[in-house]
């Protein structure tokens, strides 16, 4: 015997991949001690992939054998109407009500203003009347009252107006950003998940299901937001924080989140190989057919209906009716049907228009035309060049075999329609090539709603370009919301353990500024995509900056801005001097650099700063570079990205105050009869 009862369904988990999410509902189904053989489940999205639909039992015993979605509607009583619908609804009123009020106020001042005071005509012969001038007074007085008295409400009622159109914008505002899974009218749609159970034991009290689903319409991309504690200059942390949108058409609160870089859906299907054969070419077997021709005579399943729908057809009028017909004559023919060469097949001659006639060869000089010789099917055109094997055959008195017609292509049914408990037969309303066929249900086009490409904020990497060749994916610590309203919304992930080491960087030679930045070491076990990061330090927001995509185990530098804390001044000297020899003479230029630092921080500083030698590929040309105090270092070409030779760097802890002074420099020594490009004397 079977049965049947409902379920109500809590959504669970939530997984957002790239594009896409998975989510899990976790269903407790009341037996009442009786076997059951279906559990509907409803308050699914419509957006829900039908194909998609997965369920298991959470307990021992029961078994899914089936699991699919059916769409009905439902009514929605006025308690469950969005509130936010009546709040609309209630500042259209209002609006109206008021601006009624103002127009009516605004008819009585018109009308009040237009009152005049209308002598009568005097008639002919009358003697002159007297102005009645008490009487213009009166009505003047009155007029004034009575405006007096209209204009104040007049402007009130203009401020109402005002007001509630305001009141209106408001709501229909925030209408707009609700959440599409609210119900909008008396009645919606509604996808159920129907769930076919075998083993169901008598004396069962209650059964947990697990129902997923795929939604379209979710993303996200990583975000951080990375704290920095100014005075111990070397602590901090770096959190994740996912900033996801969803439009599925339903809410997800208090669910488990994760977030994904993989595709949720990806062809997976192994192509077929063909195979190689030595021999005559053949046609290759073309798979078993997967369907069969509908029977024939469905159209005449109908024609009741059809002689009912013309019987109810208003006739035609008798002008048309008594018009005599015309006699429609086809083309006619212009010779007889030319005949088929031996061995190949008739010759096709179109409908509706003449055959052609065949070509004429041109007339010999004193004699008959001579009528040109029929081409072979596939063969050149009469007068052309005729191919090798046709002219050997030919030369040997064979005919030429024609080539074979090409195989028609195996029709292939539409995947659709291999979901049999899905399709619907159409009846006599639909179309005449559709009745009595079966097709897939349609769905209502509001039913899948997608999320739209929003404009990226800075430094924000998608993430199917952030995740690169590798998948992973990130959970949430708690419980998360997230409205459907398809606006991006910040959601936290995690915390990770990172190793911060601050630095202060500075190119004295372009820009005196300090710029400082923190080389961060990824010692999680999670893999860190590239995203914006908020810098904060000391709890205040300093900027946004790009974060680069950081392995476990990697350090990568992250610049935060100008310091204005540390300054650094720099000042060069040039000496020239030229000395003599047998082989000619010696230009010799020597550069010396000098830096100051200060440090008005209130702590120790690490400070890189970065010096330039000029480099020359010239064999007769020396650079020497001067003592350093305290010493530099060559930077090695894999620590620099842009591959700029003879870069110099010095790194020194500066205390606070008046920090060290640095000095170095470089000789150079060139021929005396040659000459640096730009002079001699230059200030790098």
């Amino acid at each position: 015997m079977e049965r049947e009862v409902g379920a109500e369904s809590r959504l669970e988990s939530v997984t957002v991949y790239a594009s896409g999410a998975l989510c899990r509902r976790r269903v407790v189904v009341e037996t009442g001690g009786e076997p059951v053989t279906r559990v509907r489940v409803g308050a699914l999205p419509l957006a829900a992939d039908a194909s998609s639909l997965r369920a298991r039992a959470l307990i021992a015993g029961p078994r899914v054998t089936d699991v699919r979605r059916e769409l009905r509607a439902e009514p929605v009583p006025p308690e469950r109407l969005a509130s936010l619908h009546r709040d609309v609804d209630a500042a259209e009123e209002a609006y109206d009500a008021a601006r009624a009020r103002r127009d009516r106020l605004a008819l009585r001042v018109d009308a009040t203003a237009s009152l005049r005071a209308v002598p009568p005509t005097p008639r002919r012969g009358d003697p002159p009347r007297p102005a009645p001038v008490e009487a213009f007074l009166a009505l003047a007085e009155f007029v004034d009252t009575r405006l007096a008295a209209l204009h104040p409400q007049l402007l009130a009622a203009e401020d109402a107006v005002a007001g509630a159109e305001h009141a209106l914008d408001l709501a229909r505002h925030r209408l707009a950003e609700a959440s599409h899974a609210l119900p909008a009218g008396t009645a919606r749609t509604t996808a159920d998940a129907v769930v076919s159970l075998l083993g169901v034991q008598a004396g069962t009290t209650a059964l947990e299901l697990e129902l997923e689903y795929v939604v379209p319409g979710a993303t996200w991309f990583p975000s951080y937001q990375l704290r920095l504690d100014g005075s111990a200059g070397g602590d901090g942390g770096l959190a994740l924080r996912a900033s996801v949108a969803q439009l599925t058409g339903e809410d997800w609160t208090g669910v488990r989140l994760s977030l994904s870089t993989a595709d949720l859906l990806r062809r997976t299907s192994l192509p077929e190989l063909r195979s190689i054969r030595l021999g005559r070419r053949q046609d290759e077997a073309a798979p078993g057919p997967l369907w069969r021709e509908p029977p024939t005579g469905t159209a005449e399943l109908f024609g009741g209906y059809d002689d009912a729908a013309r019987r109810r057809t208003p006739d035609v009028g008798s002008e048309a009716a008594g018009a005599p017909l015309r006699r429609v004559e086809g083309p006619r023919a212009a010779g007889p049907r030319p005949a088929a060469p031996y061995g190949g097949p008739p010759v096709p001659v179109s409908l509706g228009a003449a055959p052609r006639s065949p070509a004429v060869a041109p007339r010999r000089a004193g004699g008959p035309p001579m009528p040109s010789a029929p081409a072979a099917p596939g063969g050149p055109p009469p007068g052309g060049p005729v191919p090798l094997p046709q002219a050997q055959a030919a030369a040997f008195g064979a005919s030429v075999p024609p080539p074979l017609p090409p195989t028609p292509p195996v029709p292939v049914p539409d995947p659709a329609l291999q979901d049999y408990a899905g399709l619907v037969l159409a009846g006599a309303d639909a179309p005449p090539a559709g009745r009595g066929r079966l097709a897939p249900e349609s769905v209502q086009p509001c039913a899948a709603h997608a999320v739209g490409e929003p404009a990226l904020p800075p430094h924000a990497v998608p993430v199917r370009q952030a995740s690169g060749s590798f998948a992973y994916r990130f959970d949430a610590a708690a419980p998360v919301d997230v409205p459907a309203d398809g606006s991006r919304h910040s959601v936290p992930v995690d915390d990770f353990p990172i190793g911060l080491t601050p630095v202060h960087l500075c190119v004295p030679a372009l820009d005196p500024s300090v710029y400082a930045a923190v080389e961060v070491t990824n010692t999680s076990p999670h893999a860190l995509l590239p995203g914006p990061v908020e810098i904060l330090v000391d709890g205040e927001y300093t900027a946004t900056v790009p974060m680069p995509a950081l392995a476990p185990g990697q350090s990568r530098r992250i610049g935060i801005g100008v310091e204005e804390g540390v300054r650094v001044a720099r000042h060069v000297r040039t000496s020239e001097s030229t000395s003599t020899g047998l082989r000619g003479g010696t230009t010799v230029v020597a550069q010396t650099v000098e830096i100051e630092v200060a440090n008005r921080l209130g702590r120790p500083v690490t400070l890189e700063l970065f010096e330039r030698v000029p480099v020359s590929d010239d064999k007769d040309v020396r650079i020497e570079d001067l003592p350093a105090d305290p010493p530099w270092t060559v930077v090695a070409p894999e620590e620099d990205e842009q591959l700029r030779r003879g870069l110099r760097r010095w790194r020194v802890v500066v205390p606070p105050g008046d920090g060290p002074t640095l000095t170095a420099g470089h000789q150079l020594r060139l021929p005396a009869g040659k000459a640096v490009v730009g002079g001699n004397r230059r200030d790098a």
